[in-house]
């Protein structure tokens, strides 16, 4: 137990020597570790072991422990860890049995383990049968009046631009989620607009999508995915993500920004930033938030917009510009105006790049269909599958001359 003292000085030692790794050793144990970071700050999550363990079991058991603890406690952070200890030595007893993982899936540890009641009651001490069953992350006995499946296909662009207009970065990472409400213990099949299935099965390759880096939940058939490329599962009662994807494909900028920053010496600093809607004309852009850096001793500033609106945060050195709807194909004007103060101050460091957030519902940047969900269930009922495209920001970025 005294062993992870020499873990914070080892990792800090590490840092100032610009050695940093996931795997650290101090005399004969070892520690594997990860960052969790939430909205305050990062953490580091450690693991220690004195054999040669398998290292990417322990670094998925570790990412496993954090999302069961969020989805218990939804901010994992030392506040919420000493208000629950209590949970928290509950849950890692059912994580972990001798050094081997064991439940790890939250929606059945919560069927056991609840945060609400302290009171022991002695006739509820059994395992549920779920935890012995095949199929671990699953009840029995669901039973649902109206059953349906709800399908939300989610893609995120990464972009990065330099000041020269050169896409420098482009990728797709894409997820797909389901919520769940279907009786019993149905059995799922999903069909995509998969190139490699359209090749097996000699079909046009135009309307199709290559998907790279393929990550699925454990209740997907991995074996009849590798033969027939068939996505069959029995699914999770409620939300989960089924699989995510990548696609390194060069993306058009979906929104383009272009920027003028005129500097006058010692009195005024101008910036007029232009962004055009660079997606088909039927789609539109939701929540746009355009971040334009500004000199951190400007003030005095005042805005005019073409649509939307402009405020300046000065604890972020930052115009944030806000259009609520961008529709395809439009193009906007907006213009900042701010007072310098009668030094002159040099920017040593580089600007910083402009930032874009966006959400456009109803369509994908990849082009990927969900073709068809087969639901298969003993008792032969009929469910209603529902699918929705959502395209959203990333990691999406414009550097400035």
């Amino acid at each position: 137990m005294s062993e992870i003292d020499h873990f914070m000085p080892l990792l800090m030692q590490r840092e100032e020597e610009g050695a940093l790794a996931p795997l650290l050793s101090h005399g004969r144990v070892h520690f594997l570790w990860i960052k969790h970071s939430n909205l305050y700050c990062i953490r580091p999550v450690v693991a220690t072991t004195l054999k040669n363990a398998n290292a990417s079991l322990v670094f998925s058991f570790l990412y496993k422990t954090v999302e069961v603890f969020c989805e218990y406690f939804k901010e994992l952070e030392e506040e919420s860890i000493r208000d629950n200890f209590v949970i928290v030595y509950e849950l890692l007893d059912e994580l972990m049995d001798f050094g081997f993982p064991q439940t790890t899936d939250s929606k059945i540890l919560q069927e056991y383990i609840t945060q609400q009641s302290n009171k022991l009651e002695t006739g509820k001490s059994r395992v549920p049968p779920t935890v012995t069953n095949a199929v671990s992350w699953r009840s029995e006995g669901l039973k649902y009046k109206k059953n349906e499946v709800f399908i939300d296909v989610i893609e995120s662009v990464n972009l990065l631009v330099n000041a020269n207009g050169s896409v420098l970065l482009s990728e797709i990472v894409g997820t797909i989620k389901l919520k769940v409400f279907l009786s019993g213990m149905p059995e799922l099949r999903l069909g995509l607009n998969d190139r490699v299935l359209f090749e097996l099965t000699g079909r046009s390759k135009n309307k199709s999508v290559e998907l790279e880096d393929v990550k699925f939940h454990q209740c997907v058939r991995l074996s009849r995915f590798d033969n027939d490329r068939t996505i069959s599962f029995i699914p999770p009662d409620g939300d989960f993500e089924l699989m995510s994807y990548r696609l390194s494909t060069q993306v058009k900028p979906l929104i383009w920004i272009e920027s003028v920053i005129e500097k006058f010496s010692h009195s005024r600093v101008e910036i007029m930033v232009k962004a055009k809607g660079q997606f088909k004309k039927q789609s539109v852009a939701n929540g746009v938030e355009i971040s334009i850096p500004v000199p951190s001793d400007a003030d005095s500033p005042r805005f005019k917009t073409s649509v939307g609106s402009a405020k300046y945060v000065p604890e972020k050195n930052i115009v944030i510009w806000s259009i609520k709807s961008f529709p395809g194909g439009k193009e906007y004007l907006m213009r900042a105006h701010f007072g310098l103060p009668s030094v002159d101050k040099e920017e040593v460091e580089g600007r910083p790049p402009i930032g874009v957030r966006f959400e456009i519902p109803y369509f994908t940047v990849s082009g990927i269909q969900v073709r068809y969900m087969k639901i298969i269930e003993k008792s032969g009922y009929q469910a209603l599958p529902w699918v929705r495209y959502i395209t959203q920001s990333g990691d999406y970025q414009l550097r400035t001359s």
